[in-house]
Order: structure tokens, then C-alpha cells, then sequence
């Protein structure tokens, strides 16, 4: 069975409702996996855009959540996630806080990619870690990932 992540809000390539992004209320989409290989032990979630600041010219990929050790038994996240399933952490973004924040392209249609890594290990604890650190931490320890991208470009300016 394949390693899959979809979210019921939105279809890959389709774009992202504008609730999950700075033009509405900046939640954050639900999301669920499946098919994840034996000897998982923990997930974790990046979600980032290659297209920064601009489409035609992109400069660097813009991180916007960062997620680890979410238990092996969980296979969802609700939108707008207000408590971490027990034992999961949030790292900083690239607006330097804590948690989810929304696309918020300043020009063109950006890809955003919701990424997802089965782990065969429970990452140590570290604090408010960046995509860089938590990228560290898993070299090695990735069994699979999947990869669910929507675009998504701004209504009004």
C-alpha cells in the first residue's frame, strides 16, 4: 500500500480555500494519512512553498509549519489543530513562530507542499526546532513520505 496524504479541504493541485490562509482566519487544513510501512514509530509534518517570493523567480522555499513526533498511532490532524496529539511538537516557521501560518503569496499562484515523513524512531526532544533541524534529525530514519501540493494565489491585494 502506498504512503498517501490527503486533506478533505482541498484536492492535490486544486487550490487551498482562502480560510486557511492570511486572507481568511489562517487555520490550519485537516489533514490525513495512510499506508504508512511497518516499524513506524512517529511522523512528522513539513509544509513549505518553493516558490518564494515569486513563482517566475523563486529565491527560497518559505516554511510554514513544522511538525514532529506525532505517535505512529495517529493517522489525522482536525483543521485548525488546537492541542498536538500528546507527545507532538511544533517548530518555528519561517515568520520565526511557533506553529501553522498560512499561504500568504505576495505575488502569483505559489505550490504548497504539505509533506509527510514516516519515521522508524521517536525523534529526541528539541526545542522549537526549524525545517533545517528537524531535516537533520531524520536523516536516516525515514521509512517513506508523501507529498500532498495545492497552489494558491491571492484574491485581493
Amino acid at each position: 500500500m502506498l504512503f498517501t496524504l490527503e486533506s478533505p479541504a482541498f484536492k492535490p493541485h486544486e487550490e487551498i480555500p482562502s480560510k486557511y490562509t492570511c486572507e481568511g482566519d489562517d487555520k490550519s487544513p485537516p489533514l490525513r494519512w495512510k499506508g504508512a510501512p511497518a516499524g513506524t514509530k512517529s511522523f512528522a509534518i513539513i509544509v513549505d512553498d518553493p516558490d518564494a517570493p515569486d513563482p517566475e523567480a523563486p529565491k527560497q522555499t518559505w516554511v510554514h509549519w513544522v511538525l514532529f513526533n506525532i505517535p505512529a498511532s495517529v493517522s489525522s490532524l482536525p483543521e485548525d489543530v488546537a492541542s498536538l496529539p500528546k507527545g507532538s511538537y511544533e517548530g518555528v516557521n519561517d515568520w520565526m513562530a511557533v506553529g501553522y501560518r498560512g499561504p500568504c503569496p505576495p505575488v502569483g499562484r505559489h505550490s504548497y507542499h504539505h509533506k509527510i515523513y514516516a519515521l522508524d524512531t521517536v525523534l529526541p526532544h528539541m526545542e522549537n526546532p526549524s525545517k533545517a533541524d528537524l531535516e537533520k534529525a531524520m536523516k536516516g530514519h525515514v521509512l517513506a513520505q508523501a507529498d500532498l501540493v495545492a497552489t494558491y494565489k491571492k484574491h485581493h491585494h
